[in-house]
């Protein structure tokens, strides 16, 4: 058996995080999926399995439904997708649209129920409500099974830390349930789960295309070959993800630290493909203040996203110039106590507000206001 896992395309998904550049993105998930297919051709797999939201919700533009199904029609191989929870099987939900029907070669799995795919036998478990505490793959029974035997589910593997557990998935449930392999979705990330032999007979594809910052290896689908029953599977991710989505924490102590970063960002390769969320913390010099509106032009100009917080940088205590650069009188006096207040040890009495962050930036925005006014 031979076939190409993939999950959570989440199409119409609003993308609001990066405000203007969400168009784009919005575009690149119904785009890369045409990447996903010809992966599946490229590498002749016998069929597609596509394990739970496929959608963001399902309140989406019908006209997405359709766009989907047709470019999943036009494959030419057998496709085989489950509701998640995020598009779950429900009144009303995006699967009972007609054009699935029209799909011949797509099949909408909505029971639990083994059916049969090329190769073996399929254990599918779709979604029906957007939030549940059971296990979806208690039903399986494959032991006794003499065909290669997949399962296809949309959930949380056991370990993977989150409040309340949606559709908790034990780690050994590919071998609980004499799975040969398990196609997992709900998480971006691509991960395997190994058993105690090392046998890697569960995985998250991840998503096809990155959503959004912190996702670990995501923008690819699996390969999965499964030479025979009780054969270990071969696992192996192809990148499918076209945007980069890329984020830096930086920490300043010295003169030179920020035009060190800024000349990183302003070598980065394709930035029109990348999305920037940079996160700089530490001790500013004086001297390097410029430097935060340089960056943030190279983020505004080159970039298809950028956002800078510099919430969490000081101007630093030992760098006279923060004081020396402001004319005498009240505003350095100003000056002096915004440096006082934006040191998070400072044991003084602190004014209602004036928490160190703000203090910090108040004080780098009147030393930008002298040095402009003195031009």
């Amino acid at each position: 058996m031979r076939f190409l896992h993939t999950a959570d395309w989440q199409i119409g998904m609003k993308a609001r995080h990066v405000g203007s550049a969400g168009e784009r993105v919005r575009k690149e998930r119904l785009t890369t999926i045409g990447k996903v297919l010809e992966a599946a051709k490229a590498n002749r797999v016998e069929f597609v399995l596509v394990a739970g939201d496929t959608f963001e919700d399902n309140g989406v533009d019908r006209v997405l439904v359709q766009t989907v199904a047709d470019k999943l029609a036009a494959v030419g191989l057998p496709v085989v997708v489950i509701p998640g929870n995020h598009d779950p099987y429900v009144p009303g939900s995006v699967w009972e649209h007609p054009a699935w029907k029209s799909a011949g070669n797509v099949g909408v799995l909505l029971r639990e129920e083994p059916v049969e795919v090329p190769g073996g036998v399929l254990y599918p478990c779709p979604v029906r409500e957007k939030r549940s505490g059971k296990d979806p793959t208690a039903w399986i029974r494959a032991l006794e099974s003499q065909e290669v035997a997949v399962g296809v589910a949309h959930g949380t593997v056991e370990g993977i830390h989150q409040e309340e557990p949606e559709y908790p998935i034990p780690r050994n449930a590919a071998n609980r349930s004499g799975l040969d392999y398990l196609s997992l979705g709900h998480w971006h990330s691509f991960a395997t789960f190994p058993s105690a032999e090392g046998v890697v007979r569960m995985a998250y594809a991840g998503t096809h295309e990155p959503t959004g910052f912190g996702e670990r290896n995501s923008g690819n689908a699996l390969i999965v070959e499964i030479p025979g029953r009780g054969v270990p599977p071969q696992v192996n991710p192809v990148r499918t993800g076209s945007l980069e989505w890329v984020a830096v924490e930086e920490e300043v102590r010295e003169t030179g630290d920020l035009p060190r970063l800024r000349e990183r960002i302003e070598t980065m390769s394709d930035p029109t493909r990348k999305l920037l969320d940079i996160r700089v913390r530490g001790l500013l010099a004086a001297g390097d203040h410029g430097e935060i509106a340089r960056i943030q032009d190279l983020l505004g100009s080159r970039f298809l996203y950028g956002r800078l917080d510099t919430a969490q940088l000081r101007p630093s205590p030992a760098d006279d110039d923060w004081l020396s650069s402001l004319p005498r009188g009240i505003i350095r006096d100003v000056g002096a106590a915004l440096r006082e207040l934006a040191d998070p040890n400072w044991q003084g009495a602190r004014p209602e507000g004036a928490s160190p962050e703000v203090a910090a930036r108040a004080l780098r925005e009147l030393s930008a206001i002298v040095s402009e006014c003195s031009r």
